[in-house]
């Protein structure tokens, strides 16, 4: 079965499927939290909630936990889905790992240690040490090479920080939210065995609820599995050997790509309007945003450039799926101001659908909204 999409239709169901369309939901329901709503920087997992209709994440804090997962990022999930959701991000094999660690595998591949061991051997480390809530770099001392560098800015020697990261989700840990430096605890309700560990990472089956591959395909399809590799920073065989059985696919301006059949309904459904309820300021690490097809979302490459630059990355206004200018929050005292720079002529209604998020977000932050500069 082949169908043809046009991209107007790809992004309006990624905005559907992400649930930007909606303004008011409940952790249960809220899907992105499947895949991880990924909590980097001021405007991070807490505000992806908010404008997917949560009420702010220190409202549901119980019922929420932050792993290092994805990219080595900080994921907020919900707290029952955390043994499907240690399964589901785990390396499927030796060599993702070693592509999920980057530089740190060369010294364990000169050792002849496996990746996958290499974790495990911190893993256990870090169980052994992190009983209650830790500092990180009071955790990161406590192996010797090869599994630790001289880090130059720390002036120190410590774990390589995707083995770090990685290997503490391994570990059963998570982090405290809003803690800078990182604090660690142990996985609170996560079943331990008798000897205080817990099975690895990835011993039991995920939920096909929090398959990456299959997340991937659910909340960015159509896509390729290039996209989803460079998503999950997995090799490419290994997203191919993971592929999902209930694919389609669909011809998206001639470029064939695959999605889920059961979402080809919400792919087909009639284009958003750019209503008020349309319009997001998205933060800038936002799920909308980690697609891996920048291309399809913005043709120029200029502006793609300005709205993904190596360091400082912008929010992104989005009406009705399409990214249509770049905003910059900057608080002083308890007063924020919102810049935006928008990439078409912004008119009187596009300027009260903007005005009104920011407020949004000024209350979000706790904040009174000074002024929204809009160009």
């Amino acid at each position: 079965m082949s169908v043809t999409a046009t991209r107007e239709q790809v992004l309006a169901h990624r905005v559907r499927a992400q649930q930007l369309d909606r303004e008011t939901g409940t952790l249960t329901d809220t899907a992105v939290l499947d895949l991880g709503a990924q909590d980097t920087g001021p405007d991070g997992g807490s505000w992806a909630l908010a404008i997917r209709g949560l009420p702010k994440a220190e409202a549901v804090a119980d019922d929420l936990v932050l792993l290092w997962t994805l990219r080595g990022a900080p994921h907020f999930y919900r707290r029952d889905d955390v043994p499907s959701v240690l399964a589901a991000v785990a390396p499927w094999s030796d060599r993702d790992a070693a592509k999920r660690i980057f530089d740190a595998s060369k010294p364990l591949r000169a050792k002849g240690i496996g990746t996958l061991d290499a974790l495990d051997t911190v893993a256990a480390a870090m169980r052994s040490v992190v009983s209650e809530p830790m500092v990180k770099g009071e955790v990161s001392a406590r192996l010797g090479e090869p599994y630790v560098r001289f880090c130059r800015p720390c002036n120190s020697t410590h774990l390589y920080e995707q083995t770090f990261r990685l290997g503490a989700t391994r570990a059963g840990l998570e982090l405290e939210p809003g803690t800078s430096p990182p604090v660690l605890r142990p996985i609170v309700g996560l079943d331990r065995d008798s000897e205080g560990g817990r099975e690895p990472a990835g011993a039991m089956p995920a939920d096909a609820a929090h398959d990456v591959v299959r997340g991937y395909l659910r909340f960015f399809g159509p896509a390729t599995a290039k996209h989803v590799a460079a998503f999950v920073d997995a090799p490419l065989a290994e997203v191919k050997a993971h592929w999902p059985s209930d694919v389609i696919e669909v011809q998206v301006d001639g470029d064939p790509r695959s999605m889920v059949e059961g979402d080809l309904e919400r792919l087909l459904a009639d284009p958003l309007r750019i209503t008020e309820g349309n319009t997001r300021l998205l933060g800038p690490y936002d799920l909308l945003l980690q697609a891996r097809d920048r291309e399809l979302m913005i043709a120029d490459p200029a502006r793609r450039k300005a709205l993904w630059p190596v360091l400082g990355r912008p929010g992104a206004v989005v009406e009705a799926g399409e990214i249509v200018g770049m905003w910059r929050p900057r608080a002083a005292g308890q007063r924020l101001t919102v810049t935006v720079e928008t990439w078409a002529a912004a008119g009187a209604a596009r300027r009260r659908r903007v005005e009104h998020e920011a407020e949004r977000l000024a209350a979000h932050r706790g904040l009174s909204l000074k002024a929204v500069a809009l160009t």
